[in-house]
């Protein structure tokens, strides 16, 4: 008996359609476990193409969504169960994401892990609308007989390392930097305060449409192994009418019991949440401040009486101009925390004066070298230039108008001054600085 050829004639093995088809389908097939835009970004076409150690630095916006109670939850389930719910909830919020120009990177159990390439102002459009999905999801569920679910949302905005990562026979596309490790933190604060999207201060800096969005300072938080503290936002464009109307109106209040809470005046802080309570019964937040008043020992992070912020040698980031402009302009910005704090009222316009002038020309020096040297992300840097103008220019409109609360005040200067300048230096300063040094230590081997 004869053998039976190997190769048939008609078979997929010679048909070049066939071929194209097969090969269109396996791509497909693995664009579900690589995304097509994580490729595009690493500029790869073929899949076939990806190796370990590709890797691309870029701004990117990062967004963490998680179930609420998640495990109390599975524990009622039996494991098929646990897994048609996930899939249920996960089919979703895919679409969700994609239709506002993120993809997602990863699950991670049931939470989902996605990346904005664009915007960040994309990304709480994003967020917005997975809210509104559950609401519809949370419908179906409870015709069902089920229990309604509840997701918080963390976001924040940085430069990361897009690449792949692995060995020979297992490899995974994946970002990594601090801009991730805090989008982490923000979800997990939304647990703490039962809020609904918390943004960092990097992501409020970087919006494109920063008008489109109602958002209140929350509270400081430290990420481990970081220095300094972060300042942690809520975006309230996702409450029901009438609470958003009323934290909004009431914000002011809101953050004046916290200016006291921060400096560990706990009386001071009780009675004005209280009071504040009164007003906006609703507000999750400040319930938790309240209790925290109530155990003051067992504040979150321990941060509250924080240090002014004096200069330290790992503040220095490289050119010296820049590091003494710094310098110069941290002492200023303390001059006027001291002069609030001291009653000295009538000094801080003749200080902000000098904030002002003193930001400008720091600011001005960075961008020459930075466009001397060609740094990639000049733009970002200097959209967060603006930004503290804007927010330097909101706080100097509070002084001229008599606001006399000087622990309000003081609390306002060290957030959105000192404090914003040190975390700058220590991200986007120090950035540039380890990109010129590699510059500069690429054009010494030539």
């Amino acid at each position: 008996m004869s053998a039976l050829p190997t190769q048939l004639p008609g078979t997929a093995q010679d048909n070049p359609e066939a071929l194209r088809e097969r090969l269109d389908t396996t791509t497909a097939a693995y664009s579900r476990f690589v995304p097509r835009q994580f490729l595009n970004l690493l500029g790869i076409e073929d899949i076939r193409r990806v190796e370990i150690g590709q890797q691309v630095e870029r701004k990117m916006t990062i967004l963490f969504a998680d179930i609420r109670n998640f495990t109390s939850l599975s524990e009622t389930m039996s494991p098929q169960e646990n897994f048609n719910f996930l899939n249920s909830y996960l089919i979703q919020m895919e679409p969700v994401i994609t239709a506002h120009g993120g993809f997602i990177d990863k699950y991670i159990g049931d939470a989902i892990m996605a990346l904005f390439p664009d915007s960040p102002d994309q990304a709480l459009h994003c967020s917005l609308a997975m809210l509104q999905r559950l609401d519809e999801y949370n419908d179906g569920r409870q015709r069902a007989g089920y229990r309604p679910i509840k997701i918080g949302i963390g976001v924040n905005t940085g430069i990361v390392i897009l690449g792949t990562v692995g060995g020979a026979a297992r490899m995974d596309g994946t970002v990594i930097g601090d801009a991730v490790n805090l989008a982490a933190r923000m979800e997990r604060m939304t647990k703490e305060y039962r809020a609904s999207i918390l943004i960092s201060e990097h992501t409020l800096y970087c919006l494109d449409q920063p008008d489109l969005w109602l958002i209140r300072f929350l509270d400081r938080t430290r990420v481990r192994g970081k220095q300094g503290t972060q300042s942690v936002y809520e975006v309230l464009n996702c409450e029901p009418t009438r609470l958003r109307e009323a934290k909004t109106r009431n914000q002011k209040r809101f953050e004046q019991a916290l200016a006291y809470y921060h400096i560990d005046d706990i009386l001071s802080a009780r009675e004005q949440l209280l009071a504040y309570i009164a007003t906006v019964p609703e507000d999750t937040a400040a319930h938790v401040y309240l209790e925290r008043c109530e155990a003051p020992n067992e504040g979150l992070d321990n941060l509250r009486a924080e240090l002014p912020y004096v200069w330290r040698d790992d503040y220095a980031i490289g050119p010296a101009v820049v590091d003494s402009a710094h310098k110069g302009l941290l002492a200023e910005m303390n001059a006027l925390a001291r002069a609030i704090n001291s009653s000295a009222l009538d000094l801080t316009l003749q200080l902000m004066a000098n904030i002002q002038a003193a930001a400008s020309r720091d600011f001005e020096i960075e961008q020459q070298l930075m466009e001397e040297d060609g740094y990639p992300f000049v733009d970002l840097h200097s959209r967060q230039h603006t930004r503290f103008f804007e927010f330097f220019a909101e706080l100097r409109g509070e002084i001229q108008n008599g606001e006399q609360d000087r622990v309000y005040l003081a609390f306002r200067v060290k957030r959105l001054l000192s404090g914003w300048l040190v975390n700058h230096i220590l991200s986007a300063d120090r950035h540039y600085g380890h990109y010129r040094n590699s510059k500069r230590r690429e054009q010494a081997k030539l």
